[in-house]
């Protein structure tokens, strides 16, 4: 289906740049956007322009990993974005710097974005108190409560439980969909990936590991004796903290901030989406997507591989 995906545009636009709809008037505007999805077929593309009423200039088509990708050049308003998810499909204004091909820093939330779970979430069903942290969690997560004190107060309710609960979650890590292929995409252009997680070291580090990052802060639990004691040690890493971090590692690594991105699910996560050249919601609450620059709503890790390639593409141009 991919495959038939790509080459049914392909096959109707044989020669980029093009319009949508040939031999009429082209959109005036020029602002160039992607639009991509899995199952990005020539009808849905179609269907995207009849919603927005616009001939877009076809600049360019292309597939990464499992990914169809339109490369778009016309007038833009906010309403693109509503039509595209309303037809399945993720769109990104190409407002930024930041480019595959020139390498640069992405800097990483880990719960919810990187993996699919609250990590503290399924300690606390483990330790019992599931359901009383899941909610904490996701008010947090909303921007519903001040994220370091509701970080105090779902890690208190773990006091006296032991560490291995924590291994057993760490066993149990279900990496999101696309991750390693995006991470290790990156790395071959040189990218510096890190993690900056208002979760903790237990898993954060594992995962730098594993991934092979260049950096990873987060949390860390108190444990004495095998026992978790309820506290967490050290300076809380929230939102202020995690654009600290984006800023501190773009200076450390001689990384221009025009090539930094940030991305994540979270209230906490936008912040440092700010500070970037290129903030982007995975996935993300609602209040995260309001503010977001971009958003990944459907399709899954690798779309942030489509967004970072455009550029390259329109430097084709």
């Amino acid at each position: 289906m991919q495959a038939q995906n790509s080459n049914s545009i392909r096959k109707k636009y044989s020669k980029f740049p093009a319009t949508i709809l040939p031999n009429r008037p082209s959109s005036e505007g020029n602002i160039c956007f992607i639009l991509y999805a899995n199952k990005l077929s020539l009808n849905k593309l179609l269907a995207f322009q009849e919603k927005c009423g616009e001939n877009f200039k076809l600049l360019d088509c292309w597939q990464l990993f499992e990914n169809q990708v339109v490369l778009l050049k016309g007038k833009w308003l906010t309403e693109w974005v509503e039509y595209a998810h309303q037809l399945e499909l993720d769109i990104a204004k190409l407002d930024f710097s930041a480019s595959l091909k020139k390498g640069g820093l992405l800097v990483m939330d880990m719960d919810s974005t990187i993996i699919e779970m609250e990590c503290i979430d399924e300690i606390a069903k483990l330790a019992g108190t599931g359901e009383l942290v899941s909610a904490i969690t996701d008010r947090a997560m909303k921007g519903e409560l001040d994220f370091e004190q509701s970080l105090r107060h779902r890690v208190s309710t773990l006091k006296n439980q032991p560490e291995s609960l924590l291994q057993q979650v760490r066993e149990n890590l279900p990496l999101m969909s696309g991750l390693k292929e995006t991470v290790q995409h990156l790395q071959q252009y040189g990218w510096k990936i890190a993690i900056a997680s208002g979760g903790f070291t237990y898993f954060a580090d594992y995962l730098k590991s594993l991934l092979n990052l260049d950096y990873a802060v987060s949390n860390q639990f108190e444990i004495i004796d095998s026992i978790l004691t309820g506290n967490v040690l050290g300076d809380v890493v929230d939102a202020a903290y995690k654009a600290q971090t984006l800023l501190k590692l773009a200076e450390q690594f001689n990384i221009p901030i025009e090539h930094t991105v940030a991305i994540g699910d979270g209230a906490n996560d936008l912040t440092m989406m700010k500070v970037a050249n290129l903030g982007v919601a995975f996935h993300a609450k609602p209040k995260v997507q309001q503010q977001a620059q971009v958003m990944i709503n459907f399709a899954n890790f690798t779309a942030l591989l489509c967004i970072l390639s455009a550029n390259d593409r329109i430097a084709k141009e």
